[in-house]
This record gives structure tokens, sequence and C-alpha cells, in this order.
């Protein structure tokens, strides 16, 4: 199995450095976002196997993004360790009500800290272990985001693996491109809807050496649909 992605969001540098090399020695992939647009860049380009978050950010507080990530379908499952000096009862029951999945004041031990991230981690590796599409021959693997035609593997960009493990959640509905901007960018990120064709493209080029570009059809004048049947594609 892959080494898990541990996606740090702290404004404090030094914090940051001290975390990335405790687990990064802890044997996880580490990327770091100093804000909450980093963090958003991070999270469209590839998304962790969990996340430390930061109570107090500049622009908007670590608890406030919580919510919304929970509140993301695409980032719901991805667990959350709220780090904060704040260690009333009061502030943790806020935190656990918001749905992060554990919660460590400042200042921690970093051995406890790695303890913890590993405690949580298993208790959701049910989902990353299983959490894998399957549709005839083409199969995508959540967790080791990978996509294999039998046992040859397909190799997608990080927005066309979204793309991809989106529609094959939804199969044989048709969605609008506003509606796969806002499922599948977020609806905070604020692009034109042609880069939804432009991905697109991407998407089937790299499935039609398999043969399988035809599901991810073309409904003109509304949008897209993943389907199996026979349908024109544009």
């Amino acid at each position: 199995m892959s080494p898990q992605h541990i996606l740090i969001i702290e404004d404090e540098a030094a914090i940051r450095e001290m975390l990335r090399m405790a687990l990064t020695k802890a044997e996880f992939v580490v990327s770091e976002a100093a804000n909450v647009q980093q963090a958003r860049t991070s999270l469209f380009n590839h998304l962790p196997e969990l996340i430390l978050l930061d109570w107090m950010l500049p622009e908007t507080s670590g608890l406030d993004l919580a919510r919304q990530l929970k509140n993301d379908p695409q980032m719901k499952h991805i667990p959350i360790i709220l780090l904060t000096a704040r260690g009333e009862e009061g502030d943790k029951v806020r935190g656990f009500d918001v749905g992060v999945d554990d919660y460590v004041t400042k200042p921690f031990s970093i051995r406890e800290l790695v303890a913890r991230i590993k405690a949580v981690l298993r208790r959701v590796s049910p989902h990353f272990d299983h959490d894998f599409l399957v549709i005839k021959d083409l199969h995508l693997d959540i967790a080791e985001h990978r996509v294999k035609v039998g046992e040859t593997e397909v190799h997608l960009g990080p927005t066309e693996f979204r793309l991809l493990q989106f529609f094959m959640q939804h199969p044989e509905k048709v969605y609008t491109r506003t509606q796969v901007l806002d499922l599948v960018w977020g609806s905070n990120v604020y692009i034109e809807e042609r880069t939804v064709d432009v991905h697109i493209r991407r998407l089937r080029k790299a499935l039609e050496v398999h043969g399988y570009d035809s599901f991810v059809q073309t409904v003109r004048g509304v949008g897209y649909r993943f389907t199996t049947g026979q349908l024109t594609t544009g």
C-alpha cells in the first residue's frame, strides 16, 4: 500500500516544518498549506487521507474551514484533526459538533500526535481499503488514487481522476457544466465553464486507448453524462 498522504494547514512556518519532519520520519507523505487558499489548491490537486488543521488561520478559522470541508460531498470523508491552543471543553465540543475526528491541544507531544493520527486512520481504514469503483473492466481505487482497465493502468491527472470518480459515482445522470464545476471543483472556486470541456477531453483521450472514452458522453445543449449505453458523443 502506498504511504498515506497528510495535509498540514498551519500558518506558522516553524510548526509546519516541525510537523513535516516528524510525519515524514513516520513515513507519511506530507503536503503543507499556510492559509485557506493554499489549502484549497492542495485539495484540488490531490485529496489527502487526513488533514491536520490549525484552529487559528489568517483569513478564516480552522473550525469554519472544517465545517465547509465536511459539507463538501467530495471531501467530507477526509478525517480532520484540529490543532489548537484552545483547551476548554466547550471549544472541543464545538470542534466535534462540526465533524472533526480528533482534537490536539498545543503544546503537544509529537509522539502523541503521530499516535493519534494512526488511530484516526485505523478507524477510517475500512473506507479507504474498500472504497473503489468498478464498471465493467474499468476500476477506480480511491485510496490508491489509481485507475485500471483490467490489469493495465490508466494515467490520469488529479482533476481527470476526480472527474472520473464523480462520474462513476453518479452514472446515468445528466449534469450541466455548472453542476460539474460545483460538485467536482467546489462552489467556492471561480473558474470558467469551458474548463470542464478541457478536462473532459483529457479524460476521454486517456480512456480512448482502452475503448472506454464513449462512457463519458455529451448530452447536447445540457452537459455530460457517464453511461455504458450507446449515445452520441460530442
